[in-house]
């Protein structure tokens, strides 16, 4: 994993010097947990940041991070009577955030329809430790140059659990 974001990290500044054009990309996303993540996390929301390079006509390619918090369903285990004593029902909500270390690229078509991914690492926060693999395939459109919305499925993958979610989002181009 350390060899691809290396190899990654390298292809991004190499591109960097032929590049026509930059561009940084801030914004926000809203989503829903699916699959495993649905049973124990019921919205998302965080902030996109991005600088990418045009390296080709329509195509860019650059790095991206940002913040995104998973915001925990409560969980209440029923009372259990056992031997005569009674335990009480206990519950709890997990909160987890993460912030993505990621490639990103995006290829625009004319008429602003736009396809993109992001692929790297996401640190995980909160009650979760550690980090997993972080992958974004989406799709969107960009209108008035400087505006791009777009849907997609975000998923972070560790240890055999899969934090999934399906949002929506926003980004303006500077």
């Amino acid at each position: 994993m350390k060899k691809l974001l290396l190899i990654g990290a390298l292809a991004l500044l190499g591109s960097h010097v032929n590049a026509q054009e930059s561009h940084f990309k801030i914004g926000g996303h809203v989503g829903l947990p699916i699959g495993d993540a649905g049973d124990t996390y019921a919205f998302n929301a965080g902030v996109d940041v991005a600088y990418t390079w045009e390296i080709a006509d329509h195509f860019e390619l650059g790095a991206t991070t940002g913040y995104s918090h998973y915001f925990g369903k409560e969980i209440k285990t029923p009372e259990v009577n056992f031997m005569g004593t009674v335990i009480p029902s206990i519950s709890y909500k997990s909160n987890v955030g993460s912030i993505p270390l990621a490639a990103t690229a995006q290829y625009t078509f004319e008429g602003g329809f736009n396809v993109g991914a992001d692929l790297g690492y996401a640190f995980l926060t909160g009650d979760a430790d550690g980090g997993g693999f972080y992958y974004q395939p989406k799709v969107g459109y960009t209108f008035a140059e400087k505006h791009n919305v777009f849907a997609g499925y975000k998923g972070i993958s560790k240890d055999g659990y899969e934090l999934s979610t399906v949002s929506v989002g926003y980004a303006y181009k500077f």
